[in-house]
């Protein structure tokens, strides 16, 4: 009988990473795909991107609702006890083997939560990152203790997994799942992408992705309005399209997104998407000149386009970074100036996660390890001196 693996996804830029892993998944003779959909997938605001899984041929098994109307710290908080009811529904009657969570959403310290009750071995993607500036730090290294497994995407965050008395025999460096992507995706051309995306090209081409710092939301407008008078002095200088996508959604996310749609509708060359899916996004990753803003993607997969991402303030403070990250603070000075180096400069970098395969090594150990529903706290060595 095939062992029943749950993938649990609640993002559009989660579900992208997951999609070569599912693949794998569900063409095994060995194992059984479960999908849970949750969060920003089944919100009209965000696009209904579960769409894009069904269209892509994927079963959803289930859907749990969790997103409340509100994005503010206590309705995210409300969110997730929402989360926690649906999946102790929808993990009780699935009944997985398995389930797999990645990274550090607030939806997936509830999923995992449920899971450790339910005594349902998790496997954790991404784990043993640091990133400071928000409070997903907090979230990530929870789910790691309560995992069995995990799949880190460097040799950083496996010492780290192991410094928080994970099992060296549990951990392993697999690379990223957005370089699988990047190298099995037929990308469009430009002609294509202009098309379907609606879009005008320039001669210069920048995507703008702003997601709240989750630990400075009074900052949050600020922030926004900073990075739009730098973009503002920007366009002065050269003949440049803005490409936004929308913030997650995190506590603030909303207000950010209105100042965008906004700025978007008083300026012809500036477009906000709610979500660009796989093959729009990395054919963008492609053409564009830049990626700026502060999302996990210009650290995983834009050096791997050899582009330079303008990494602003400190969401992302402590992440394995490439050198074509250039790393400013909200002000609009210094991040018009990163902007401008970044057009004027031809980018060549080496990703520091790895390169691909990262699908296939899950597999193969997912294969070959046994999945232990109990752990024990692995003590370093000369803890007892």
């Amino acid at each position: 009988m095939k062992k029943k693996i749950c993938v649990v996804t609640a993002t559009r830029a989660e579900y992208g990473l997951l999609s070569g892993l599912l693949k794998e998944i569900s063409k095994s003779e060995t194992f059984l795909l479960q999908m849970i959909v949750t969060g920003m997938h089944l919100s009209p605001e965000f696009g209904f991107t579960y769409r894009e899984i069904e269209n892509d041929g994927y079963k959803i098994n289930d859907k749990v609702e969790a997103l409340l109307s509100s994005d503010s710290a206590v309705g995210v908080a409300k969110s997730m006890g929402l989360t926690s009811i649906g999946f102790a529904e929808a993990l009780d009657k699935l009944r997985p083997d398995l389930i797999i969570i990645l990274g550090d959403r607030f939806e997936m310290l509830a999923v995992a939560q449920v899971a450790l009750i339910l005594q349902i071995p998790i496997a954790h993607i991404a784990g043993g990152d640091v990133t400071e500036g928000a409070y997903d730090d907090a979230i990530r290294h929870s789910i790691s203790k309560m995992s069995n497994l995990h799949f880190v995407t460097n040799e950083i965050a496996k010492k780290r997994l192991i410094q928080l008395g994970e099992d060296p025999q549990t951990v392993f460096n697999v690379g990223s799942l957005g370089i699988d992507n990047i190298k099995n995706t037929e990308l469009l051309s430009l002609k294509e992408l202009s098309k379907l995306m609606n879009f005008n090209f320039l001669k210069k081409n920048i995507l703008i992705t702003l997601h709240p710092v989750t630990v400075e939301t009074s900052y949050t407008k600020k922030y926004a309005q900073i990075l739009l008078e730098a973009l503002d002095e920007i366009k002065i200088l050269f003949d440049i399209g803005f490409i936004f996508t929308k913030a997650n959604a995190d506590n603030g996310g909303r207000e950010i997104n209105y100042l965008f749609e906004n700025y978007c509708k008083d300026n012809k060359n500036a477009k906000i998407y709610d979500s660009l899916g796989k093959i729009k996004y990395l054919s963008c990753l492609h053409y564009i000149d830049a990626v700026v803003g502060n999302s996990s993607s210009g650290l995983y997969e834009v050096p791997s386009f050899n582009k330079a991402t303008i990494n602003i303030g400190n969401r992302q403070l402590g992440r394995l970074k490439a050198s074509s990250v250039i790393d400013v603070d909200f002000e609009k000075n210094q991040i018009k100036n990163a902007i401008i180096k970044a057009l004027n400069k031809n980018i060549a970098t080496e990703n520091p996660y790895g390169e691909g395969e990262t699908a296939y090594k899950i597999i193969d150990i997912l294969t070959n390890v046994e999945w232990k529903k109990t752990k024990r706290f692995f003590d370093i060595e000369g803890i007892d001196s």
